[in-house]
């Protein structure tokens, strides 16, 4: 930062307990009905700090209970000092790249605030504004928002933030990424100056780091794993096909291996949208969510894939950090992303909170040096694989396996684990980022490690000339 601050590793912090962290009586009942006893590393490092009144810098991958990490200190901050709410205003201010992860992270606040009386409200693009603008008529404690539709607001005079005395910023590489930052620079330029501030981003590239210097005020900075680094209960592999063989191949996985809620990545809507309509033909309950889906239909694919009995949810990166579901079994990447940091927070849906996970990548001839990134990034090579065969047989159980829509159950993976340490986390708010589609790949079959490039044919006819 641009003024001397801390530094400090939070995957070192000793297990402790909320109730050592200095929270109040009414937040340790709230996290008792939730389940929680023991917080992560990066809550017993930025609790007692924010707490304290302390800027934060937090490096967090998704998954580590950064949400908790600001929540619950923010809430026992607006607790020692009550206020009424102002009309239109509010005294914390939470921004967030997505419309998903506003709305959970809104139900987060209102989880933990429950014995505390608190009023939240969250705006985002993609509905309409009016019942948005009423939540906010009489003023709210906290206000969870995406940036375009903010300013929108702020606009119209619907909503004043002049006032706000917290300020975080979730997901800030995620901002960058989806063209926000001109947006966040125009909203932080209207807070006042004497505010506290808490960043997090799960990446550091240039760009975060400059924004962070123009925000904070020396800032203590909480890190709680290595840059990009996956969680080391996800199993990974690699899975060499030809492109126009990734549909059949994809359909036998979730066949024959793939239990309980399974998340496929897609690069483009087009692309998301095709492979729903595909695994339906092939008779697998499926849902798609991305950028240009209503609001209305993401909230549908959502609650279905958070039922008993999940669909295979195809999505796009859009949904790679805004998704916070539990028991997430599978990640499958259909088309591995252009960026090899997305790859990390795509395989982060699953293993979270110390539960195993399995993430399955197909790659073409075109996505090999897509892999050669990705392996760069991760300091090792992802292991190769065969086709989902091994350790499953024809006399399996159809109970373990996908369900399909002749009405066989799957397997529910639904129950929540108590206790277990982790505290939950339109418009022109979404998708910015999804690329065209490529040109298929060369023709590649499925084997258990990567073929050799070919080397160009001689050209022997020039010799003749």
């Amino acid at each position: 930062m641009t003024t001397p601050h801390d530094s400090v590793s939070a995957d070192a912090v000793l297990e402790t307990s909320f109730a050592n962290l200095g929270l109040s009586e009414a937040l340790l009942r709230a996290l008792a009905d939730e389940g929680y006893a023991t917080p992560t590393p990066i809550q017993s490092k930025a609790i007692p700090h924010v707490l304290a009144g302390r800027d934060l810098f937090g490096c967090a991958q998704t998954g580590t209970g950064k949400t908790a990490a600001f929540a619950l200190p923010l809430i026992d901050r607006l607790r020692e000092t009550p206020r009424k709410p102002e009309p239109r205003r509010c005294r914390v201010l939470v921004l967030a790249p997505t419309r998903e992860l506003a709305a959970q992270i809104h139900q987060s606040f209102l989880a933990y605030g429950r014995h505390s009386g608190l009023r939240a409200a969250v705006i985002y693009g993609g509905v309409g504004q009016q019942p948005q603008a009423r939540a906010m008529q009489h003023g709210v404690d906290v206000l969870v928002a995406t940036p375009g539709r903010l300013l929108d607001l702020v606009s119209q005079r619907l909503v004043d933030i002049r006032s706000v005395e917290f300020l975080v910023l979730d997901e800030a590489d995620r901002m960058l990424d989806m063209g926000f930052i001109h947006d966040v620079r125009k909203i932080v330029g209207q807070l006042p100056r004497d505010r506290q501030t808490l960043f997090f981003s799960a990446t550091l590239p240039a760009e975060v780091r400059d924004l962070a210097d123009s925000m904070l005020r020396s800032p203590l900075e909480v890190r709680t794993a290595p840059r990009s680094t996956p969680a080391e209960t996800v199993t990974q592999s690699v899975m060499f096909v030809a492109k126009r063989e990734k549909k059949a191949l994809l359909v036998k996985l979730l066949r024959e291996e793939a239990t309980g809620r399974v998340i496929v990545f897609a690069r483009t809507k087009h692309g998301a949208d095709k492979l729903h309509r595909d695994l339906e033909k092939a008779g697998i309950d499926a849902a798609a969510i991305h950028g240009n889906k209503s609001q209305a239909q993401r909230e549908k694919a959502l609650a279905a894939f958070k039922s008993p009995q999940p669909p295979v949810l195809v999505a796009t990166d859009i949904a790679a950090r805004g998704i916070d579901v539990d028991d997430v079994a599978h990640v499958v990447n259909y088309e591995l992303p252009h960026e090899p940091e997305t790859y990390v927070h795509r395989i982060g849906r699953t293993g979270r909170a110390g539960q195993t996970g399995a993430a399955v990548s197909f790659c073409d001839a075109e996505e090999r040096p897509r892999l050669v990134a990705i392996e760069r990034l991760l300091k090792r090579s992802i292991p190769a694989r065969n086709e989902p065969s091994e350790g499953h047989h024809a006399d399996e159980p159809e109970a373990s396996r996908p369900r399909e829509r002749s009405g066989v159950p799957r397997e529910n993976s639904s129950r929540r684990t108590r206790g277990r340490g982790r505290p939950g986390r339109g418009g022109r708010d979404s998708g910015r980022s999804e690329g065209r589609e490529r040109a298929a790949a060369a023709p590649a079959t499925a084997v258990a490690a990567p073929p050799q490039p070919a080397k160009p044919a001689r050209r022997k006819h020039r010799r003749a000339l």
